[in-house]
């Protein structure tokens, strides 16, 4: 920097001994030549690139000539003034923070969730109940938040999706349906099971290679019993029409206020939870066990079962089955006897 620096003083030194040695006439015609090219040049580029070493020898150079004839420079006084800023920031290299403070990662989660826990609120909303909770939030802050999530900060009174309307209503429903599962010696079992939709909540009622209207029934009588005061939020139970669900089986559920919602022929996504239900236990479980008979498959279930409402987190039902803390529970990690559960956990 400093070398060249030098050097252009030198040669611009060099030249203006040659311009008093030279004749007038031949100065003022390359002059002359000059200012065109230097007129030409403008009309091209309307931003010059220069380097700090010619701002120097421009600077310097000015001082030369008087001030009726400095408007020959390029450089106005808005470029001076620009020079000079771009020093003083150079001298100034502190760090500076420009603008309001971030805002910090658990208020940005917090809003996000009361957003998706409550899709009808908007930014006000919001950042009235964080006002409640203590958090001083601007209704901007909360918008811009929104915004860049992907999600409406202003959602229009248009009322729930069907998505959020069924699961609104999922906290009373329940859902039953036949496992079947063929023993070591092609023995078919049948198991006949219930879920609580809402929670994903599974009980195995029973397990027997005859199911007859009359075990059904049975079964359908222990559970209640089983259940008792927790009976009561529920208020429709899904299942297909299968002949072994007979009078006495839903009238063991109408007793306590459970309406039987039975679903189209040939239509088992009516009863999608507890279908999907059926691949997970499959995957997991059964179709890396040879059962020997109804006894060995019941215990089986009733372990994995065990994992499945505790330890196993549910992704459709937002994770709400945690991992628990008992150590009796930390226990009980699923597959027993050394079986490999490599697979994803996404029923």
């Amino acid at each position: 920097m400093i070398l060249s620096f030098g050097y252009l003083i030198l040669r611009q030194l060099l030249q203006l001994m040659m311009l008093v040695l030279r004749g007038d006439r031949v100065n003022e015609a390359e002059i002359l030549v000059l200012r065109h090219q230097i007129s030409v040049l403008r009309r091209q580029v309307h931003r010059l690139d220069l380097e700090p070493a010619d701002r120097a020898v421009l600077s310097a150079l000015s001082r030369l000539l008087p001030r009726s004839r400095r408007a020959a420079f390029f450089v106005t006084p808005a470029t001076l003034l620009r020079w000079h800023r771009r020093l003083v920031t150079r001298k100034w290299t502190y760090p500076t923070r420009p603008g309001r403070p971030a805002l910090r990662a658990e208020i940005r989660a917090l809003v996000l969730r009361l957003a998706a826990e409550n899709p009808t609120w908007g930014c006000r909303r919001i950042q009235g109940e964080l006002v409640g909770l203590g958090y001083r939030v601007a209704s901007s802050t909360v918008w811009a938040v929104l915004s860049r999530a992907g999600v409406d900060p202003a959602p229009r009174n248009g009322g729930p999706t069907w998505t959020q309307f069924l699961s609104a209503q999922a906290k009373g429903l329940l859902a039953c349906d036949f496992l079947h599962v063929d023993t070591i010696g092609l023995t078919r079992v049948y198991v006949l099971f219930l879920m609580e939709v809402a929670t994903r909540r599974v009980h195995i009622l029973g397990a027997t290679t005859n199911p007859s209207g009359q075990w059904v029934a049975q079964q359908a009588r222990n559970l209640m019993m089983d259940l008792e005061h927790r009976v009561s939020p529920f208020r429709f139970l899904i299942r297909d029409r299968d002949t072994k669900y007979t009078a006495a089986f839903d009238e063991v559920f109408t007793a306590e206020g459970i309406e039987i919602v039975r679903t189209p022929p040939r239509a088992p996504r009516a009863n999608a939870y507890a279908e999907r239900w059926v691949r997970t236990v499959r995957r997991e479980c059964l179709d890396r066990i040879l059962i020997y008979n109804p006894r060995h498959l019941l215990v089986t279930l009733e372990e994995y079962v065990r994992h499945y409402n505790v330890h196993r987190p549910t992704k459709a039902a937002s994770n709400s089955h945690q991992p628990s803390t008992c150590p009796q529970h930390r226990s009980r990690i699923w597959p027993p006897c050394g079986y490999a559960a490599d697979a994803s956990s996404t029923g």
